[in-house]
Formats: C-alpha cells, sequence, structure tokens
C-alpha cells in the first residue's frame, strides 16, 4: 500500500463531521472525541479510498483483518476511561488507527499484533506521522507479561472468553474491554479487577469484530 500524508480542508472537515456523527450516535466523553477529531484517519487508507476514511465503516486492511469502524474504536476507548499517563495494554495494533486514539488521550501504549505484514507496515506509518508506542510481534491473546501491570487493556478481536492470563496482568482498580461470544458476532464486556482474585463483570452492546487467534483464543 502507497501512503500519502496530506491533510488538507476535505479531510479536516470530514473528522469534524464524524466528531459530530458519533457525539449523536452516543460517544459523550469530550476527550475521545476530540482524540478521533485529531487522528488522521486517511493516513491508514491508500489515496484511492480516502473518500471513505472519515465513513462510520469498518474497511479492510489486509491479512484478513479490518480497521474498526470510528464509532466502535470510539466505543471502546470511552469505556477505558484513560487517564493521562495510564498504561495500556492494546492486544491486536492492526493499522494502528486504535493506537493512535489511545496516545492522543495520554496513554503510554504497549501494543502487540500476530500479522507479521501489518506489524511491519504499522512500525514504519505511526512513527512518521507522530506517534510513539511500544511495538510487539506475536501472540496478543498471552498479553504481554514482562511488562505488566497495565491501568488497562483493550482487545481489538473477537475472543470465545477472557483470557485468564490477561487478567493476571491488570492491575488491581484496572479495566479491561474486550469483545466476547462467537466468531459471528460479540458482547462487549467491562472486567474491572476490584481485588488480587476478585472481578467486576460488566455485559454491554453486540459487536462484530476478527477473531481474536491464539492460544488463549480460538
Amino acid at each position: 500500500m502507497a501512503y500519502k500524508f496530506i491533510d488538507n480542508y476535505r479531510e479536516k472537515g470530514a473528522r469534524k463531521k464524524l466528531v459530530i456523527e458519533l457525539a449523536d450516535k452516543g460517544i459523550s466523553d469530550k476527550n475521545v472525541l476530540a482524540a478521533i477529531g485529531k487522528v488522521k484517519r486517511h493516513y491508514f487508507f491508500d489515496e484511492t479510498f480516502w473518500a471513505q476514511a472519515y465513513s462510520d465503516k469498518a474497511f479492510p486492511i489486509g491479512e484478513g483483518q479490518t480497521i474498526s469502524n470510528p464509532y466502535t474504536v470510539a466505543y471502546q476507548s470511552e469505556l477505558l476511561h484513560i487517564q493521562p499517563g495510564d498504561k495500556v495494554l492494546e492486544i491486536g495494533t492492526g493499522c494502528g488507527y486504535q493506537t493512535c486514539v489511545l496516545l492522543e488521550l495520554g496513554a503510554k501504549v504497549y501494543t502487540i499484533e500476530r500479522q507479521e505484514k501489518l506489524y511491519h507496515r504499522t512500525i514504519q506509518v505511526l512513527p512518521h506521522i507522530g506517534y510513539k508506542a511500544d511495538f510487539f510481534l506475536g501472540d496478543g491473546s498471552k498479553g504481554i507479561a514482562e511488562h505488566a501491570p497495565y491501568d488497562k487493556i483493550i482487545v481489538t478481536a473477537g475472543a470465545p472468553l477472557v483470557p485468564q492470563i490477561l487478567l493476571k496482568q491488570l492491575k488491581i482498580g484496572g479495566i479491561l474491554v474486550i469483545p466476547v461470544g462467537n466468531e459471528k458476532e460479540q458482547k462487549m464486556v467491562t472486567v474491572i479487577r476490584v481485588g488480587e482474585n476478585d472481578f467486576d463483570k460488566i455485559v454491554l452492546d453486540t459487536f462484530r469484530f476478527v477473531p481474536l487467534l491464539g492460544d488463549q483464543a480460538w
């Protein structure tokens, strides 16, 4: 994919409209909306498809993966309640769009991607457009234990259950957001670690994600 990094009045205007659309759909966190308004989503598209970059739709990015629709990115980000300086583990870097939103919210992001081609593409693109995260290639279903514990964990692929190994990498008081269900649709689940072995779980709305792959998943 050939990338161009040009941001003109059309793209800026499209981002403003997208922010309004997401607010109308129920996203209320002003920091999340501001982050969506700052991240140049068209940078993750070939120039041929720039006209579709600010539609609230998912889009293929290769290797059987997609860039999530902006509403889903905003929804998960809102559930995380990011505070500046939060240490966040992202399972499934993909093209890096969600990563950038987390960084705009002030998080320190550790992000892991299983697909090697996506990983190598993203570690080139994100620094070039001004975003710095700690990137890892590997099985995200296992998390990244060597850098645990995390304030927040976000999983950007559908899992059959909440991997216990991820819960163990969460700080007490920390939040895990993960879509859980079958390979066709999932419920968004928030898990809060309230004690060493105690967790509160909240089951929310239905979404459709690509499957989480790995030893602790499908």
